[in-house]
Order: C-alpha cells, then sequence, then structure tokens
C-alpha cells in the first residue's frame, strides 16, 4: 500500500471520529435542555447534557475562562501536532499503532473544536451505579481513550525480533 493511501485512510478514521463527535454533541445540544438527562438502562446509563470547562474529571475547572481558553487551547494544538509527528515517525507496517493514534487524533481534534467554539467540551455520556457517577464524557473522549489503552497493550505485548550478536569463535587478530 503506498503511503498516500496509507495516510488517507488514517485520516478517514480521524476524521469519522471528529464528524461522529461533533454531530453527536450537536444532536444533544440541539435536542436537549443544559443538565438534563434522559435514562436509557436504569441504574446504569443516561445521556445527560453537560457542559465541561475544565479536562478530565474537572481540572482546572474553577479556573478563569481565559486562562482555560489558553491552556487548553495551547495544550490541544501542540497534543494535535505530536500526534501527527508520531504518525508519521511510526513504522509502516506498524498498524495498530498508527489506527490507534488516528484515533487519539480524532477525539482531540474533537475536543479542541468544542473548546475553540464554546469555550468548554461538551459531554453527554452519563454511566452510573445508583448514585456513583463516573464523570460525563463524549465520542471524542472515548476515542482517546480507546486508542491510548490499545497504544499501550500494542506497545507492552510488542515483540520485536532482536538479533543477539554471537561472539565469533576465532576473533580476527
Amino acid at each position: 500500500m503506498t503511503p498516500s493511501i496509507r495516510y488517507l485512510l488514517l485520516g478517514l478514521l480521524s476524521l469519522s471520529i471528529v464528524v461522529l463527535d461533533q454531530v453527536t454533541k450537536l444532536s444533544v445540544m440541539e435536542t436537549m435542555r443544559l443538565h438534563e438527562s434522559i435514562p436509557v438502562v436504569a441504574n446504569l446509563f443516561s445521556i445527560t447534557y453537560i457542559r465541561n470547562p475544565g479536562a478530565a474529571f474537572g481540572f482546572l475547572s474553577s479556573s478563569s475562562s481565559s486562562f482555560r481558553f489558553v491552556f487548553f487551547g495551547l495544550t490541544s494544538v501542540f497534543a494535535v501536532g505530536l500526534l501527527g509527528m508520531i504518525m508519521v515517525r511510526m513504522p509502516k507496517d506498524d498498524w495498530m499503532g498508527r489506527l490507534s493514534v488516528a484515533a487519539i487524533l480524532g477525539g482531540a481534534i474533537g475536543n479542541l473544536l468544542d473548546r475553540l467554539r464554546y469555550g468548554e467540551v461538551i459531554d453527554f455520556l452519563d454511566f452510573y451505579i445508583n448514585g456513583y457517577h463516573w464523570p460525563a464524557f463524549n465520542v471524542a473522549d472515548s476515542a482517546i481513550t480507546v486508542g491510548v489503552v490499545v497504544l499501550i497493550v500494542h506497545f507492552a505485548t510488542e515483540k520485536e525480533a532482536q538479533e543477539i550478536p554471537v561472539a565469533p569463535d576465532n576473533p580476527p587478530s
């Protein structure tokens, strides 16, 4: 497969994640009121429209909006650039690694678009058991999480054939 086709497929994966993320967020924003919750599976899962001004688990959510905009904007742009560079430098035949990075990249772009447009991220996937809630998240967060987990497992289980140098029987004199 040519490099251009390879990058096209990886780009399509990232783009698909961005589109799915943005379409689902737009749907939630257009059909629900902020903080409205629709139970899907009793005592386990609801669609709940929230806006997260911080990062994961509300990190920095109490900081000023201008600080958050600059901090998360720069961090996101840096992460997208770094992921792009990692993608280009990965071995051509490392499809699992490349697919993982493409998923992470798509998720990072999806959340970056929210921060640029709204100054916060739209979340709506709400998992819980009775009163114990996991922080709400979205499609972009899911892609980032799955991409990171798959990448970690991939690198942890990757077995590269390493040649062990063998000392010659009769070294040259």
